[in-house]
């Protein structure tokens, strides 16, 4: 459903952490941590990525829009931050996450239609708006959110489903 009010995709950020809840339910901590290869993130990681995005990447571009004429930002790059999310804490990660994003989201709902047309530039993208940097952001949370999908389909039911796992492709 589209929204009539404020800004766009508010809606699907805020479902976001009810959704990662309700796939990480039945994850254990071991689970949690587990990495299909050396080079790809585990659940717990990808949390600390989201948690670490919310607040350093998104909130604070937010701020940016609203508060100063054509800021600029860079490419924002997970992979300087790998040290930062190898030993966090899944639990602790997503509250921070959870927290955060709650808080966001009643700011952005106290915004203006009309906020969406603020301008950044981006150092590889160019000229944006706030409204592309929501669209932004609802694609970032629903690409992990596939991702944490993935991990949870291979840790917990690919091999439990026996022969008829074969059927399926991961994409991990």
């Amino acid at each position: 459903m589209a929204e009539d009010d404020g800004l766009d995709c508010l809606d699907l950020l805020e479902e976001t952490p009810a959704i990662l809840r309700g796939l990480m339910r039945e994850l254990s901590h071991d689970d949690a941590n587990w990495m299909p290869a050396p080079d790809r993130f585990s659940v717990a990681e990808v949390l600390a990525h989201l948690s670490h995005s919310e607040g350093h990447c998104y909130r604070m571009r937010v701020d940016q829009f609203l508060n100063e004429e054509l800021p600029e930002f860079e490419q924002d790059d997970a992979q300087m931050y790998l040290d930062q999310y190898r030993d966090a804490d899944a639990d602790d990660s997503f509250d921070h996450f959870e927290e955060q994003r709650e808080t966001n989201i009643k700011f952005l709902r106290t915004l203006p239609r009309s906020a969406r047309g603020r301008k950044a530039m981006h150092k590889v993208a160019g000229q944006i708006t706030l409204q592309q940097m929501l669209h932004e952001w609802a694609m970032h949370d629903l690409g992990h959110m596939r991702q944490i999908a993935e991990l949870v389909r291979a840790r917990k039911h690919w091999q439990p489903a026996g022969r008829l796992g074969e059927c399926y492709q991961l994409r991990l």
